[in-house]
């Protein structure tokens, strides 16, 4: 039998060798496409694109930090090391541990890997920068002197165990996996440009620089991971909660505003309403407010029409929620207005606020996904 110094560096071993092949696969597949300069009408639509899917966010102008803390996409350290891959993995399939959702189609996401494609090649023409060739080979360091230096120098952002907070959420076994250690190097020693992650280079020796990589790479192994089992939105006849009910009746703060408290109550005691969740759908797969029907802040003003349709208009209450905590919330609300909708609110605190107060949310259904046994 391994003893536990061996076993982790026997595991550490294989996980490295097998992010070296997924990330020599992942150059072979992405770099020659995503190199190509985007046509004039590629250029409009993945501009069209990153209004739609990402501005609410990053901002209309990528310069981040708009909502849920999303990072500056104008960043030089970001866009200079992490074109093309990494902005094309991160889009398609989200940071799990944060607002950011899975975008490609192939895991209920708007977009195909193409546009997703031609979209982290607008970001990168957009900024201007010189793409970097990062190494692929790891980098070693001492893992334990790594978790110290995490624990002193980005915990507080990044949460004691990668959960994310005002920074990035690293707990991403998925992410860590195939993010090459240079570029998570490269991220600590010069920072995120246009964000609250500061430069660490002349701070941390470049030792130092390498146990936290080495420390965010054994990651990597341990984390309990779980796939989700989709399902099927709601159909239109069961939109409405408890369909039986009265109106709620809710006090909205600012005319617009109904507190979780107030929800659940009404809730609770059998109102009637609608609930649309406007995030993006592998959101509203993972966990909702039971009842919710999604109903993501992106479809454009022809297809939330289309929706609408279903929706009725006999004066029923209809909660939009995110977790902005408001800003989707808003933008649909707005939009439903505009289509002869009265009766609407938005959730003040969002999921994130309704959760952290105790109230019950529907969690997706998952899978575990099995280690590989070591021998």
């Amino acid at each position: 039998m391994l003893a536990s110094g061996a076993l982790f560096e026997r595991v550490s071993n294989v996980t490295k060798l097998l992010q070296a092949m997924s990330m020599a696969l992942i150059f072979a597949s992405t770099q020659v496409q995503a190199l190509e300069a985007l046509s004039a009408e590629q250029s409009a639509s993945a501009a069209a694109n990153y209004q739609q899917y990402c501005a609410l966010c990053h901002g209309a102008e990528r310069q981040g930090h708009v909502n849920d803390h999303a990072p500056s996409l104008r960043s030089k350290s970001l866009l200079e090391s992490g074109f093309p891959w990494a902005i094309v993995m991160a889009t398609g399939y989200g940071r799990p541990g944060t607002p950011m959702a899975p975008f490609i189609d192939e895991v209920g996401g708007p977009l195909t890997r193409q546009e997703i494609r031609e979209l982290s090649q607008w970001l990168f023409e957009q900024g201007g920068v010189e793409r970097l060739e990062l190494d692929r080979d790891p980098i070693h360091g001492d893992v334990a002197r790594g978790a110290e230096v995490y624990s002193a120098e980005c915990a507080q952002c990044h949460g004691s165990s990668g959960e994310g907070g005002t920074g990035t959420a690293l707990g991403n076994a998925a992410m860590l996996s195939l993010t090459p250690d240079a570029f998570l190097r490269h991220a600590v020693a010069n920072g995120r440009n246009g964000t609250e992650m500061p430069a660490f280079a002349d701070k941390l020796s470049d030792a130092d620089l390498d146990n936290v990589t080495a420390f965010l790479r054994s990651r990597a192994t341990g984390w309990d991971l779980q796939k989700p089992v989709y399902r099927p939105p709601p159909s239109p006849e069961d939109y409405v909660v408890n369909p039986e009910g009265e109106d709620p009746g809710f006090e909205l703060a600012e005319g617009l505003y109904v507190s979780s408290a107030d929800l659940n109550a009404a809730l609770s005691a059998g109102k009637r309403m609608v609930l649309l969740d406007t995030r993006a759908l592998p959101l509203w797969q993972m966990a909702n407010i039971e009842g919710s029907v999604p109903l993501p802040y992106y479809y454009d003003y022809k297809n939330l029409g289309a929706l609408a349709e279903d929706l009725p208009r006999d004066g029923t209450m209809i909660v939009t929620y995110c977790e902005c905590p408001r800003a989707a919330a808003e933008y649909v609300n707005r939009q439903l207005k505009e289509l002869g909708f009265e009766n609407l609110a938005v959730l003040y605190e969002g999921i994130h606020g309704w959760i952290a107060l105790g109230y019950p949310v529907m969690l997706g259904e998952t899978e575990s996904v099995a280690a590989v046994p070591l021998e």
